[in-house]
């Protein structure tokens, strides 16, 4: 049997998977292989970006901790766009960019 951390965070990534897909139109769906060397994040299914997700007890530390890791994946993943979810209590999510990522988001927007 899985430890209970595993089984907590493939929770968290079925769910943002689903909300994703729901909110976004895209079929988005966990990335299985998630964890290993040249990792390209949690969740695929969104063109040209790469999701992180967090569960974590310290949300402050999710916050701080995942939009740098995803950067890695990102690179990876040769994608533009990232984004880090986190989930709050209540199943309730956010998602976290650091302002660069925010720039990077932005800019594509404005064009």
């Amino acid at each position: 049997m899985s430890n209970p951390q595993k089984r907590k965070g493939d929770k968290a990534e079925r769910e943002a998977a689903d909300l994703l897909t729901e909110v976004t139109g895209f079929e988005c769906k966990r990335n299985l292989a998630a964890g290993i060397p040249d990792d390209v994040g949690d969740i695929y299914g969104i063109p040209n970006c790469v999701v992180q997700v967090a569960d974590y007890k310290d949300k402050s530390r999710a916050c701080l901790v995942k939009p740098r890791e995803v950067e890695t994946q990102r690179e990876n993943a040769g994608v533009d766009f990232v984004a880090s979810m986190v989930r709050f209590r209540g199943g309730q999510w956010r998602i976290v960019l650091t302002p660069e990522q925010f720039n990077t988001l932005l800019q594509a927007a404005l064009q």
